[in-house]
């Protein structure tokens, strides 16, 4: 089977890339071949491919992708000539034209579109009215033709119902996966402090992301800053890529003189992002919106006890196994939350040795990507 997978596959999307890297070493293994078409802008830092796939990078064409996210003339002048040579095209996201593009070619090659959780109340609401158009001029029509439309919960499942009016009758539930022995073994404890001059002596607290309100930034840093008026015990370390919260976490640390106490590090990869999971005492995430947040599975997976909202999109596993501590969206609970897994350490214990069970029973990504390449093998017959 000839896969071809459509996403901005660059450091800057996040999980979406992560993603593909991660089901693509599994399918290789499994004997099929795997394309990635990237369309991206000047100064992209393209994703790694896993050996044996191919990544195809395509310039964004301006003006035109200023409104139409992701527009390319040479990404569609790649699938005009190849679209048939594959046997699935997987499109990763929404509301951009790597979403629609393959619909719009007379072909026979099934398409399949995983959500990433665009279709949440608070993802809708943020650029309503384009989407609104979007949704009528091209999405909705789309995901309707759609022959697999892969999410990774059922609160997805009922975003998706809602959007479309009815419910599609070809839906597969599979959530994201983590590659388990990657994360097996950590750099030494103090590796990423020593990188970063940080003193020995205060508990790190881990946020690692992009830097967008949509990840609950205006709700972590007042409630750090309240932590640090009464406890002078920890620092809060920011890590992650500018995308579009970066001037204002920036400013409230500059009004606040919190300097010593917020630490921006910029976006960590490869043993950088191991070195700083091995250090961190807590990573959090009080995320209003995600279609299933890989920052988090690889916290748990490393073994941090984690304080995340219930917006994670994990399908109520973590409520069930008690794997983190999950915070409603208000400073005061997101601060309740920091207060409580600080100031007593055996019960943050507890919750990494629950995730650690969860992610092995549910989330091994062999067993998930296998699951997927399944669905591609039923679409593709059909």
């Amino acid at each position: 089977m000839r896969i071809l997978n459509i996403c901005a596959y660059t450091w800057a999307i996040g999980g979406p890339a992560r993603i593909i890297y991660d089901h693509t070493t599994v399918v290789l293994k499994l004997g099929h071949e795997v394309d990635i078409l990237s369309p991206i802008t000047p100064g992209d830092k393209v994703y790694p491919a896993p050996e044996g796939a191919r990544v195809i990078v395509c310039k964004r064409t301006t003006p035109i992708s200023r409104f139409f996210p992701e527009f390319s003339l040479e990404a569609w002048d790649y699938l005009r000539q190849h679209i048939h040579e594959y046997d699935v095209v997987h499109c990763h996201g929404i509301w951009h034209f790597g979403s629609v593009a393959p619909f719009l070619f007379k072909n026979n090659t099934p398409k399949a579109i995983t959500i990433h959780g665009l279709l949440d109340k608070w993802a809708i609401n943020h650029g309503y009215w384009k989407k609104k158009l979007f949704g009528i001029l091209f999405q909705k029509r789309f995901l309707k033709k759609a022959q697999l439309i892969q999410i990774n919960n059922h609160d997805e499942l009922n975003d998706l119902r809602q959007f479309l009016g009815f419910q599609h009758p070809n839906v597969a539930i599979i959530p994201n996966g983590m590659q388990l022995d990657e994360l097996a073994h950590l750099p030494p404890k103090g590796t990423f402090r020593s990188q970063f001059n940080l003193p020995t002596d205060k508990k790190l607290v881990l946020f690692m992301g992009r830097l967008n309100i949509k990840k609950g930034l205006d709700l972590l840093l007042p409630a750090f800053k309240k932590y640090t008026e009464k406890h002078n015990d920890a620092l809060l370390i920011l890590a992650g890529p500018d995308d579009g919260y970066q001037a204002e976490t920036e400013r409230f640390i500059a009004e606040h003189q919190l300097q010593d106490k917020m630490i921006m590090v910029g976006m960590l990869t490869g043993e950088a992002k191991k070195a700083a999971l091995a250090d961190a005492d807590i990573f959090t995430l009080p995320s209003y919106s995600e279609g299933f947040s890989i920052a988090a599975l690889e916290a748990m997976t490393a073994g941090v006890p984690s304080l995340v909202s219930d917006r994670i999109g994990f399908d109520g596993t973590v409520a069930k196994y008690n794997a983190a501590h999950e915070a409603p969206l208000t400073v005061e609970d997101v601060y309740d939350g920091l207060r409580t897994m600080l100031q007593n350490p055996k019960y943050g214990q507890i919750l990494a040795q629950n995730a650690k069970k969860m992610v092995w029973e549910l989330y091994d990504i062999n067993i998930v990507a296998g699951n997927l390449a399944k669905e591609f093998e039923k679409i593709r017959r059909k």
